[in-house]
Formats: C-alpha cells, structure tokens, sequence
C-alpha cells in the first residue's frame, strides 16, 4: 500500500466509477483497476463492491476512507506548508524526440511564461527509451516518444507496465528535406533510386552508441546512398541542407515557418511505407499543469499546420 493506492480508492468512491476516477486521474481505467485490487489483496477487505451501478463503497470500506482522507489530508496539509515558504515557480518539464514540430510547439509555450514569476523550464531531445525512463524517475512531468508503428503493441505494454497514461498525437511518414536548389526540388515525389547519388544528412543521437546507420532511418530507406553526413545538432542539420544543395534529409514534416527560413523543401516518398506514432506519456497519476496544456495544445496546433503539406 502506498500513497497513490489511498489516492485511489477515495477518488473511485468520491466518483463511484472506474471509469470516471481513471479520467480524473489521467490513468487508463485497467491500471486503475488493477491497482483497486491489488490494494484489496494487501488490507485483506473488499473496499468496493462491483454492481451495474458502479463501485458501492462497502461497510469495511468505509472504515478505512475514514483513514486513508485523513492521511491525504494531512499529506496535503505539509505539502502546502512548504510550497508557501518555497513559493509558486512556473514550471515546466519534457523530454520529446528531436522534432521540428515539437520544437515550434515550444518555441509557442514561452510566450505564455510570465516574466514577472519565478520559472523552471526544462526541455530535453532525446530517444524515447531514455524519455520513458525520465518520467518514470520523475525527471521530467511530459514526454512524447517516437516509434514505428509496428512496434505498437511493445510500447503500449511498456507503458502501461510502468503506470504511465498515454495518448497518440499523430501518425506520420518520413519526408526528404532538401534546398529548394536541389536538382530534384521541382519534383513532385522522390525515390531511392534518384536519391542515390545525393548525400544523406543522418541525425545521430549523442545518448547512445554512435551506429554507421541508424536502425529507424534504415526502415525509411534502402541503404543504397554511400554519401553520408552524420550531425548531432539538430540546428546544423538545417544550415547543411540549405547550403550544401547536393544534401537530402529523412524528416518528420517540418513547419512551414522553418521550410522559409531555411528555404527548404519537402518532398513524400511512394516508397516509404513505414508509419510512426507520436505518443505523449506521462505518469499515471500526475495532473496536468497550465503550461503542460498550453504546450499540448500548441503541439496540435503546429501538426496540424505542418503535416498536411
């Protein structure tokens, strides 16, 4: 028994649902279920008894809300204490793939920092094996993880193995960034074939052990290009396309914003089969801030915008 199984009892019998107790808990309603049990196992009492009207609180049960209010209350009364003596910071934490969309999605949260409070904003580009574990660890409070789809079922197993909430953002597949100079920029598709003789910009993650070729980028293509220039900042990658006009890229769609800045274009590949999901995860029983919600909303915004090209 721990706090957030006290948590969850008195907020299924505040709701007298699973399902409504999961929603207000940002939890999937089978790890919630699951946790009511387990949680009935260890005090050896039935604290709900399951009806087609929903979760009755039983006589034992009651016994034992009594406690366990008094103990969140209490919990929340020394939390309270020290967050007054602290003071209220705006705070703010992701760990998200490397993302031009993501990033423009970010670069919209800042203007609704007030500059007049204290802030801790933290925001991190990394693999998404390393996102799941920072918010597991309480390293960060938002995450968004990137994987093919055919490993769907994998994560979502993962995920909710670590009692984590997820939701699918968006489902995409790969583009070729180029300069609008690039010899194949009038063209309205590409394939690997015609990007054979270019060079390839590959993004390598500096969190794990370089590879010659990544295993995602290799599902998006043939390894037939023997050109290759491998970066490890996502700025570079966009000043090497503008200005080396020979250079391709495999991208998630990228903003329209950065397309002009760096005069860029994007082109689909009929050869590029593979589809990706964009998963935002965070701890099951973690409630969303403000600026968790700006910047989820903002991330919609900017997909929206940007992936129907």
């Amino acid at each position: 028994m721990n706090i957030l199984h006290l948590r969850y009892a008195v907020e299924v019998a505040s709701t007298g649902s699973i399902n409504k107790a999961a929603e207000n808990l940002f939890m999937n309603q089978p790890n919630l279920s699951r946790a009511i049990k387990e949680l009935e196992e260890n005090l050896g009492i039935a604290i709900f008894e399951r009806t087609t009207r929903g979760m009755i609180v039983t006589r034992e049960g009651e016994q034992f809300l009594e406690y366990a209010r008094k103990i969140l209350a209490q919990i929340d009364e020394v939390e309270n204490i020290y967050k007054r003596e602290r003071g209220e910071k705006q705070r703010f934490s992701a760990s998200v793939p490397r993302a031009s969309y993501i990033a423009e999605a970010f670069l919209a949260l800042n203007k609704y920092i007030d500059k007049k409070e204290p802030s801790e904003i933290f925001y991190q580009e990394t693999n998404s094996m390393t996102t799941v574990s920072n918010i597991v660890n309480g390293i960060c409070r938002l995450g968004i993880i990137r994987y093919a789809s055919n490993y769907d079922s994998y994560f979502k197993r993962l995920l909710e193995e670590k009692n984590l909430s997820y939701e699918l953002i968006t489902e995409f597949g790969y583009v070729a960034a180029m300069s609008e100079k690039h010899e194949l920029a009038k063209e309205k598709t590409v394939s690997c074939e015609s990007l054979s003789a270019f060079t390839e910009i590959v993004h390598t993650d500096s969190s794990t052990p370089p590879q010659p070729f990544p295993s995602h980028k290799r599902e998006v293509t043939e390894d037939n290009i023997n050109k290759r220039i491998f970066v490890f900042d996502r700025a570079s990658q966009f000043d090497i396309l503008s200005e080396n006009t020979d250079s391709f890229m495999w991208v998630s769609p990228l903003p329209k914003s950065l397309c002009e800045r760096y005069r860029l274009v994007q082109k689909r590949s009929e050869e590029s089969k593979k589809i990706y999901k964009d998963m935002l995860i965070y701890r099951g029983d973690y409630k969303l801030s403000k600026l968790d919600s700006i910047f989820i909303s903002e991330v919609c915004r900017v997909k929206r915008e940007c992936f129907n090209f």
